[in-house]
């Protein structure tokens, strides 16, 4: 196993067979050789420093019904709020007060959110703060509605493919959504110009290694400038409520993996790594990411956002939020910088 992590550092890539063989053996051993090699990868590319990014939350709202998501559609349960573009730059006014460069606006797939509403939000925000970086997470669009968002301003998409295992893909999601569309999006979004962010859960239901084997394989693929990652953790109202958590250990190693697979990616530590475990975000940074994403939405709504259950940041202020992040990674050695941050291969890609 020692040898496949050495290739694995040398070549940035493995075949599906050693992949697998290396996630069904993720030893304590073995992941102490994992992370000081990803670490010292990334502090190549990254030095010491962990990018913030400012999460805006502004609907939890959406059309679809992805069984496990606390946002699901079905969920009768959920509480549904819509911030209005005068509160979402708000959260951007008190955002760039506090140092922050990058702004995440993240929301269900909201009807109401449309095409023309959504151009005003992103060419606001950018007239008002055009030292920023914007950042989208709305979910799928049509290639049109991507081009238009791109042309307003906005810098960057997320968009986590959640498993690149197609029969895997199915058996998370209802019908009407397809792992054709979903990774059709994401090459759409990179053939526009954005800065792509992917990723998918590590533990949800029926996973198995070989599908996260295939994971990184599409991953280097696509050649993304951001990876999201984080274990599945149910939500008590969904039909995976009672299903098994991902472990913090395995989603550790997977982070170990992608750093060696894609050198130069944006890695966020992720809230669900700090909800499974009290330092799991400190516990990612020395695993080899390098970006936190404080939350900026009203505290009102925090706890309305619950896409798994015992999520965390619910209720701090921005600003302590922000500090406390910052005190946890001076803990361990590292420094929070407020640039923009772009991934350090984006003029290559």
């Amino acid at each position: 196993m020692k040898k496949l992590i050495e290739k694995l550092e040398k070549q940035s890539i493995l075949t599906k067979e050693e992949y697998a063989a290396l996630i069904r053996n993720p030893t304590p051993e073995l992941a102490d050789i994992l992370f000081e090699k990803s670490v010292s990868i990334r502090q190549k590319y990254y030095g010491r420093d962990v990018y913030i990014r400012g999460l805006i939350e502004f609907t939890s709202y959406c059309k679809n019904d992805c069984y496990y998501c606390g946002l699901r559609c079905s969920n009768r349960n959920a509480q549904r709020y819509r911030l209005t573009k005068d509160e979402i730059l708000d959260c951007c006014r008190n955002g760039y007060g506090l140092g922050f460069r990058t702004f995440v606006l993240q929301g269900g797939e909201d009807p109401y959110f449309t095409r023309e509403r959504l151009v005003d939000i992103i060419s606001s925000i950018k007239n008002e703060w055009p030292d920023c970086a914007l950042t989208l997470s709305v979910g799928e669009k049509t290639y049109e509605e991507y081009k238009a968002y791109y042309d307003a301003g906005a810098d960057r998409y997320l968009l986590r493919h959640e498993t690149a295992n197609d029969d895997h893909y199915r058996r998370l999601h209802p019908k009407e959504l397809s792992p054709e569309n979903r990774k059709r999006c994401l090459r759409d979004l990179k053939s526009i110009g954005y800065q792509v962010g992917c990723g998918f859960m590590v533990g949800s239901p029926w996973q198995t290694e070989d599908d996260l084997a295939e994971d990184l394989l599409f991953i280097k693929e696509l050649q993304p400038q951001m990876v999201g990652i984080g274990p599945f953790i149910p939500q008590h109202d969904t039909p995976f409520g009672d299903k098994r958590a991902g472990t913090l250990e395995l989603t550790l190693f997977m982070l170990g993996l992608l750093r060696l697979t894609v050198p130069y990616a944006l890695l966020p530590a992720t809230t669900a790594l700090g909800t499974i475990d009290p330092l799991g975000r400190e516990k990612g940074i020395q695993a080899g990411a390098n970006v936190v994403m404080p939350n900026l939405s009203p505290v009102s709504v925090r706890k309305k956002y619950l896409l798994y259950d015992n999520k965390i940041c619910t209720g701090d202020e921005a600003a302590e939020c922000k500090n406390c992040l910052e005190m946890r990674m001076k803990s361990i050695g590292y420094n929070v910088v407020v640039s923009r941050g772009d991934c350090c291969n984006f003029k290559l890609s």
